[in-house]
């Protein structure tokens, strides 16, 4: 379905087609008309499936068609993301739409890990506000932003949000917020948590749960090899030469192994950049522009920063250590086979991690042979 049949008006469209955004995928044909009419939601849908602009469509409109002023410092839509990362990508996407519009809505994402000063002198005017939920707390009591006229509060990624242990911060959150708002909630999946916060604090919401499975990895070519842990390092950098690979995430278990990994690939004439919580917002931000530019030929990551990263033609996911949850390594496998591009995902298995790998298929439904690792 085009954007124009679900109710976005002239000025967005006309920036959506200049960003290349036609057709609305499954959750922003669901979401959007629903926003529209100012129903609460509940939208699950895979990672990948579009849901950063099935909210922040509206939210621009909501700006654009908005004929009640707020008051200094105060923001009308609040968007909640896990990590600086997602944070940062949720504002470059309504950076991007925004710019071209007649009508300048200004946006701003807030995340700590820098210094806070610029991000307070900055709030005046902004209408669009993206933030993680410890910075902001922050600026709500230094006074530098309020609370009290959100009309549209978005939760993204709610799931993680809470699973990596923000309720704490949440209830904060929704204490200070009107009582009379709009709430948008989105999840990859629907879990007890997400439940009960729909209980609290969403008001009769339309659910949508767009039916694509969390394991269809059709695009995706699945490789796996069986490699000892130490040999694990000279394979990967073989991968990476033998089959010319000239942009690819590489996936490990701790912040230790980005750095050491990382360490391994340029001692080797092998490009490589480890983005971990230990580097500046700054230098991160650089790394992840550079590699989604295809200037970076290897990132090294987490799990946790790899949600930040959102490229619609990855060709290369390796996984240097599997992950703990077969959930993770359907979010990590898909970073690449994105919008209607191929990929290929590439697992590199220790003899310990083998009957590991076995409960990851059996979950996916998917069975993917076990090659021997030749030197």
């Amino acid at each position: 379905m085009l954007f124009q049949d679900l109710g976005v008006i002239n000025q967005l469209l006309s920036s959506l087609k200049s960003s290349n955004y036609q057709n609305a995928t499954p959750i922003q044909e669901q979401a959007i008309p629903f926003i529209f009419a100012k129903k609460d939601i509940l939208g699950i849908a895979k990672t990948g499936s579009g849901k950063t602009l099935a909210y922040t469509v509206p939210a621009l409109q909501n700006s654009l068609v908005a004929k009640k002023t707020i008051e200094n410092r105060a923001v009308r839509s609040l968007i909640l993301v896990p990590t600086r990362e997602l944070a940062v990508q949720v504002g470059d996407v309504i950076s991007q739409l925004s710019t071209p519009l007649d009508k300048r809505i200004k946006s701003m994402s807030v995340f700590g890990g820098v210094s806070i000063n610029p991000q307070m002198q900055k709030l005046n005017g902004i209408e669009i506000l993206v933030a993680t939920p410890g910075r902001l707390l922050e600026l709500v009591e230094n006074n530098a932003v309020k609370l009290s006229s959100i009309e549209m509060l978005i939760l993204d990624e709610a799931d993680k949000m809470l699973n990596l242990g923000f309720k704490k911060e949440m209830d904060a959150i929704f204490r200070l917020l009107p009582s009379k708002r709009q709430n948008l909630l989105f999840s990859a999946t629907l879990s007890e948590q997400i439940e009960a916060l729909k209980t609290i604090h969403l008001d009769k919401p339309e659910i949508i749960k767009v039916s694509e499975e969390d394991n269809d990895v059709s695009l995706i070519t699945q490789l796996a090899y069986m490699v000892s842990s130490e040999q694990k390092g000279p394979f990967l950098r073989k991968l990476i030469i033998d089959k010319e690979m000239k942009q690819v995430l590489v996936f490990v278990s701790s912040t230790y192994n980005t750095k050491h990994v990382t360490a391994k690939l340029m001692q080797n004439g092998i490009e490589a950049v480890a983005i971990s919580s230990k580097k500046t917002q700054g230098a991160r931000n650089k790394a992840l522009k550079n590699f989604k530019e295809g200037k970076l030929r290897v990132l090294v990551s987490t799990d946790l920063l790899g949600r930040g990263i959102d490229i619609d033609f990855l060709p290369f996911v390796i996984n240097y250590e599997l992950p703990r949850s077969p959930k993770d390594y359907i979010h990590r496998i898909g970073r690449t086979g994105r919008a209607e591009n191929p990929g290929t995902a590439i697992s590199l298995i220790s003899p310990e991690e083998e009957h590991h790998f076995k409960v990851i298929q059996k979950k996916m439904k998917t069975k993917v042979d076990l090659l021997p690792a030749e030197f």
